[in-house]
């Protein structure tokens, strides 16, 4: 199996492996062809580590081709596996196990699946990889997402995403300790957004449709004006107040705005799913 994370341990590289372990720890699987059980259990072992996904690197060592290495470990019986982290085995277990028994090994000593997603969550924000992170970051347990640096990441991958009100929510709820740099950067970042949401030509838009509710250019206008700064649902409520009553009003124009904005925010949008339902009770 091709993986970064799986060597075949020599004479050339064990040295190099070790000190890997400096970095990320490292499960040394003593094995060899003649000791069926050792042999057995490599494919498990091996997809284990692609489950991990580099929490640790596995180093295969067959003890009969690499007899000189496997002494200076002091391997006395097969199947053997050792865990090594910064340089110093910690961990091991001797003759034939089940996957199980490794895992529960491996469990003591690294990071939990939470902290090994959060972590790379982490790592795909910083390069800008947003969606990937939110997937991640959501994907976390409930107590997870109750951390307040994990409520930090969400908020800036919903503010990147133009997932405001999302974002919002997340910044109103972080402890005093927490509000860092990082988090003062948020805010400000939401701010900017909000205050581009009710511009000026906004709100003399609103102010014309209170005058004039009838104007239904002006209605059309305000909706889209609405859609341009992410304020979706006021949007769609600005157009269906109209449609209700007339589907065809303005030649068709109001319809096929309606529709736009329903198509922009897509199938998996609870707002827009709102507003669909509605159309299709009038249409059918």
């Amino acid at each position: 199996m091709q993986s970064p994370y799986i060597v075949e341990l020599n004479e050339q590289n064990f040295r190099q492996v070790l000190e890997g372990s400096m970095q990320t720890p490292v499960l040394i699987h003593f094995w060899a062809p003649m000791s069926e059980e050792s042999a057995q259990i490599i494919p498990e072992l091996q997809m284990l580590t692609q489950q991990y996904n580099g929490a640790f690197t596995l180093a295969l060592l067959n003890c009969e081709q690499e007899q000189m290495i496997a002494s200076q470990f002091g391997v006395q019986a097969l199947p053997t596996i050792a865990l090594f982290v910064n340089g110093q085995a910690v961990d091991g277990l001797g003759g034939p196990q089940a996957i199980g028994a490794v895992q529960d090994m491996l469990n003591k000593h690294l990071p939990s699946q939470d902290e090994r997603q959060a972590k790379q969550a982490l790592e795909m924000l910083q390069s800008g990889q947003h969606t990937q992170a939110l997937a991640l970051l959501q994907a976390l347990s409930a107590d997870w997402q109750q951390k307040a640096e994990i409520k930090l990441a969400l908020a800036d991958c919903h503010l990147e995403l133009q997932d405001f009100a999302q974002a919002k929510a997340l910044l109103a709820h972080i402890p005093l300790e927490y509000q860092d740099n990082y988090y003062k950067g948020l805010v400000a970042k939401l701010e900017l957004h909000e205050q581009a949401a009710d511009s000026p030509e906004i709100q003399a838009l609103e102010q014309a449709l209170a005058s004039t509710p009838t104007d239904l250019k002006i209605v059309n206008e305000l909706a889209l004006s609405y859609h341009k700064v992410k304020r979706d649902e006021e949007a769609l409520e600005v157009l269906w107040n109209t449609l209700r009553t007339d589907l065809n009003a303005l030649d068709g124009e109001i319809k096929k705005s309606f529709m736009d904005i329903l198509a922009a925010l897509g199938q998996g949008n609870a707002i827009a799913a709102k507003y669909r339902r509605q159309l299709y009770s009038v249409l059918y």
